[in-house]
């Protein structure tokens, strides 16, 4: 697909279509890139999307407490694997 490098202002822009958009998942803002000479587009990231609704859920099975005390929560790969 191409598209057009027009003027805006002092700097240039091309219109995204609609289609190419709604693929990408791109809402407002995007991560913009340099790679190889190629100017690489990304929806900005959200890491803690959904974690409302995951702590809600945790909340409502009770499965939100903390994990301290004398409870042994070792793993092999502590004693196997790791070093010092």
């Amino acid at each position: 697909m191409r598209a057009r490098v027009v003027k805006i202002g002092n700097s240039r822009g091309i219109r995204l279509p609609k289609p190419l958009l709604d693929q990408t998942g791109i809402i407002e803002d995007v991560d913009l890139e340099v790679e190889n000479n190629r100017i690489i587009i990304r929806p900005v990231s959200s890491p803690r999307n959904g974690w409302e609704n995951a702590f809600r859920s945790m909340a409502e099975k009770g499965d939100n407490g903390m994990v301290i005390g004398d409870e042994n929560i070792s793993h092999s790969w502590d004693e196997e694997e790791w070093q010092w």
